[in-house]
């Protein structure tokens, strides 16, 4: 079966996650996943609930991937990006 490479990236504030991983061709998002380790070296995530993107493209974790994705985990939000530009503009005009 003809191998291909995925990169998985994790991004904290102070700290990023990025493995370069050789699967089988018709991996899912989920089999590069697990094949990366990172679910054993960053505990605070998992897949039950994490979302997932394909180059800033949001996937489910089926998604069968091609040679060269790069495999996005997205942190959960803390507050809206929207939100904490409305916020930051009114404490700025006081």
């Amino acid at each position: 079966m003809k191998i291909i490479q995925n990169t998985v990236v994790y991004a904290l504030p102070n700290k990023q996650y990025i493995y370069e991983i050789n699967v089988q061709l018709g991996a899912t998002v989920k089999n590069v996943i697990l094949a990366s380790n990172i679910l054993h070296i960053v505990k605070n995530i998992s897949l039950h609930n994490i979302n997932v993107g394909i180059y800033n493209k949001l996937v489910h974790l089926n998604t069968i991937t091609q040679d060269g994705d790069r495999i996005e985990i997205y942190r959960n939000l803390i507050i809206d990006p929207k939100e904490r530009r409305r916020k930051k503009i009114f404490f700025h005009k006081n």
